[in-house]
């Protein structure tokens, strides 16, 4: 079921419909928050703290509104909001995390063997550390845009800021990572 069709379904039952959505986007809410927060077990509470926040604001709403809700948008605001509100209970991010593809999914098997494949894990992990170091104004776009895939117009609703500055935010923070790549001797970061 697509968004679009999510909405709708939300509309007309909110009760029906909300696990179909939590399927739907439960790991993309962990993926964005573990990038934010840096820490797995942070991010499994703050992905299952935003959807139950969606929960109850979808449960506030008039139908018609929630047709109109563009799911993948406001639920990244959710998600970078309540990251936000554990950051500023003094949590930070944690150095030592996964790949960067959220935790979803495994490494792709590779054909170079067990040592390529240990030193492209170990990559990851350095490259994630290094991207958990950035500032937040960079770190939140660049996990959006790159990790999430959001376009730059959805990336200004969920931030609240102009696209232009959104564009200058990712090209700095990922002119950041790549400095921080090079320093540690990984592969050229590529976006």
């Amino acid at each position: 079921m697509d968004d679009q069709a999510l909405a709708q379904a939300l509309a007309r039952d909110l009760d029906a419909a909300f696990e179909p959505l939590v399927r739907a986007h439960a790991d993309r809410c962990y993926a964005i928050a573990l990038r934010v927060l840096g820490d797995p077990h942070d991010a499994e509470e703050a992905a299952q703290d935003a959807l139950v926040r969606a929960y109850r604001a979808l449960a506030s709403y008039e139908a018609a509104r929630i047709r109109e809700l563009r799911l993948r948008p406001w639920l990244a605001t959710i998600v970078v909001n309540v990251c936000r509100n554990r950051s500023r209970r003094g949590r930070p991010a944690a150095l030592a995390l996964d790949g960067l593809s959220g935790g979803a999914e495994p490494a792709a098997p590779s054909r170079d063997g067990p040592a390529a494949m240990a030193q492209a894990a170990d990559d990851r992990e350095r490259l994630a550390a290094a991207l958990a170091t950035l500032p937040e104004r960079y770190r939140v776009p660049v996990v959006l845009r790159h990790i999430d895939d959001l376009s730059y117009s959805e990336l200004a609703e969920v931030l609240g800021r102009p696209e232009g500055t959104l564009k200058a935010q990712v090209h700095r923070g990922l002119a950041l990572l790549r400095a921080a790549a090079a320093e540690a001797g990984l592969e050229e970061v590529t976006a």
